[in-house]
């Protein structure tokens, strides 16, 4: 497997996300070594080789054992970013200064 794969993930507001999948293998390859008494090395290979085999199984290992927190300092947004990003607003948007209708 190329350790650029990238995992998308496409949000309710229709913003996608991609998200290293070595991120998500290291995260399997973790948890067996630990359960399998292996070395974490020989883990990550065999989760390389099972994650190269079949998609499935990097989607089934990160919705199934992975919270966004564990992904969310390496995800993109490369898609249709969310429907409000306050920061940029605040800099970039339109200003108009109006008179406060308050007495």
């Amino acid at each position: 497997m190329n350790n650029e794969k990238m995992y998308l993930i496409t949000m309710g507001d229709q913003s996608v996300y991609e998200v290293p999948v070595i991120l998500i293998a290291t995260s399997h390859a973790e948890y067996y070594a630990t359960v399998d008494e292996i070395p974490f090395e020989e883990a990550l290979k065999e989760t390389l080789d099972l994650f190269n085999s079949d998609d499935y199984e990097i989607e089934d290992w990160a919705k199934n054992n992975m919270d966004w927190f564990e992904v969310e300092a390496s995800a993109r947004c490369v898609r249709n970013p969310g429907r409000t990003d306050f920061e940029d607003g605040w800099i970039n948007g339109e200003v108009e200064v109006v008179e406060s209708q308050k007495a």
